[in-house]
């Protein structure tokens, strides 16, 4: 066991620690091209998650008009899915547990699909409701168990790459999501938003024979079902070099020998249930309970950052400065999407050279200054009689500036790090109570932004959302130690620091 750091040393550099995995000699291949298949299909399910989520955005303009939605419930419809989300989220690590990973992944785009063809044919909120919670299922199965795959599939000279793929599908849905506002605009009005949920009906099915065809188990997984052999096959195949495979299953099979013991029937499934929740929340060792703070943590102060807001309500921030033309509106939030899933690849690029924390720390400085700035001009934009072109321009580069700085750290790490941290024997379940209080913030502000823009206007919620996020920016500091190039079984030594 490594000796602890002392106190005074972690004062002077706080959680910059730890010497990472030595990189491999000359010659050795960096990428393993199997590997980035595997993550990829694994991830492409989540692009699904983020075309559905923000398709309201501009679908909400023609939904109004056809089926006579009020305010409130487009406030409701619009965040109900992050609600929605938590029962499968909740579910979806035991499900992942019990089926595999790979298996949940294709229930996970089975339910995506019917959601995507239910909301098409919605006629009342009632039914629309009942559509977006199936879709919700979907998104929450993929949203759990998309990461913690590729986090187990990946070599760790290319994990934080592989790891981040997800948060760049889900941005490309979203980018996906805002041109389908745009390009089906012109359509007649009972059709328009119609057709743009119905588009999604048909990527489920070519994603799922991908995953059930391509890709094999999580090797994780297959250790624990205590299949060695299987997952040693896998591990040739997803690792750098053989000689990594065989040191790879080694790390795991240790791991799991390490682990505290699940109880009796715990064991016979794999090793989840009580006891899992048991080591997580009731008796968790110190370990555990810091991975668990900085986890849980990670995924309240992204969320609570106010991104959905922007995601969800662009077109009402434009108007207030008065940009009132719908395919003005439609095409700045083109304008966002793409801003945000280039600099999501920016982020990507970088979180095996600099490192995860350098990127948060710089994620959550810039969306404090960012959003302080879009809080200044909406400011500006609702306090003058005759809102100008200028001020519009200056809210969209506001806006486009909060998505870039929010995109290059909080939007392509916080998943990654959250699945390599968390332990083996508790990583899926960990993950779906990690992504629940994701969820659960984003619920709040996404269904209160109306309502909270009326109580302290709009100026004064963007004002909020730079306040929190600086209070991110220190949590990261004081409590996040770097992961980058550490295997994901080393993971509780370095946490025990």
């Amino acid at each position: 066991m490594a000796q602890a750091v002392s106190s005074a040393d972690a004062t002077e550099a706080p959680l910059l620690l730890s010497s990472p995995t030595p990189p491999p000699p000359a010659g050795a291949p960096r990428r393993n091209w199997f590997a980035f298949i595997c993550a990829t299909l694994a991830s492409v399910t989540t692009m699904l998650h983020g075309y559905n989520l923000t398709l309201m955005s501009g679908a909400e303009l023609f939904m109004r008009e056809d089926v006579g939605l009020t305010d409130g419930e487009v406030e409701v419809l619009s965040g109900s899915m992050n609600v929605f989300m938590l029962a499968s989220i909740l579910a979806a690590g035991w499900v992942a547990d019990q089926l595999g990973r790979r298996r949940t992944l294709v229930l996970a785009n089975a339910f995506l699909m019917a959601g995507a063809l239910a909301m098409s044919l919605g006629t009342s909120f009632g039914a629309l409701m009942a559509a977006r919670f199936v879709t919700s299922v979907g998104s929450g199965f993929a949203r759990v168990v998309a990461p913690v795959y590729n986090a187990e599939i990946s070599p760790a000279s290319t994990r934080g790459v592989l790891s981040s793929m997800l948060d760049m599908f889900i941005n490309v849905g979203i980018l996906l999501s805002y041109v389908s506002n745009y390009a089906f605009s012109g359509l007649p009005v009972h059709l328009r938003w119609r057709v743009m949920f119905g588009v999604g009906v048909i990527p489920p099915v070519f994603i799922a024979a991908g995953v059930l065809l391509i890709m094999p188990e999580s090797p994780r997984w297959l250790v624990i079902r205590g299949r060695h052999s299987d997952a040693r096959a896998v591990l040739l195949r997803t690792s750098d070099a053989p000689a990594d495979a065989d040191l790879r299953l080694g790390e795991i099979k240790r791991a799991l020998a390490d682990a505290e013991p699940p109880p009796p029937a715990a064991a016979r499934h794999g090793g989840s249930g009580a006891g899992v929740w048991k080591q997580l929340l009731v008796r968790p060792s110190t370990s555990v309970r810091r991975i668990l703070t900085c986890v849980l943590g990670l995924q309240f102060f992204v969320m609570a950052s106010g991104v959905d807001a922007i995601l969800l309500y662009s077109p009402l921030v434009f108007k207030a400065v008065g940009m009132t033309s719908k395919s003005a509106v439609l095409g700045a939030t083109v304008a966002i999407g793409a801003v945000k899933t280039c600099f999501i690849l920016v982020g990507m690029l970088f979180t095996d050279r600099l490192g995860r924390r350098p990127l948060l720390l710089a994620s959550t400085a810039g969306v404090a200054v960012t959003a302080a700035a879009l809080a200044m001009t909406l400011y500006v934009g609702t306090n003058t009689t005759s809102p100008s072109p200028a001020t519009a321009a200056a809210c969209l580069a506001s806006v486009l500036a909060v998505m870039a700085t929010y995109s290059i750290g909080y939007g392509s790490v916080v998943s990654a790090y959250s699945a390599e941290a968390l332990p083996l024997r508790l990583r899926a379940q960990a993950s779906s109570l990690a992504m629940a209080v994701n969820k659960l913030t984003g619920a709040v502000v996404s269904m209160t932004f109306i309502s909270l823009a009326d109580g302290i206007t709009m100026p004064g919620c963007f004002f909020l959302y730079a306040a929190v996020t600086a209070a991110a920016f220190v949590f990261v500091y004081t409590r996040l130690p770097e992961t980058k190039g550490r295997s994901l079984e080393d993971m509780e030594v370095l946490f025990d620091k």
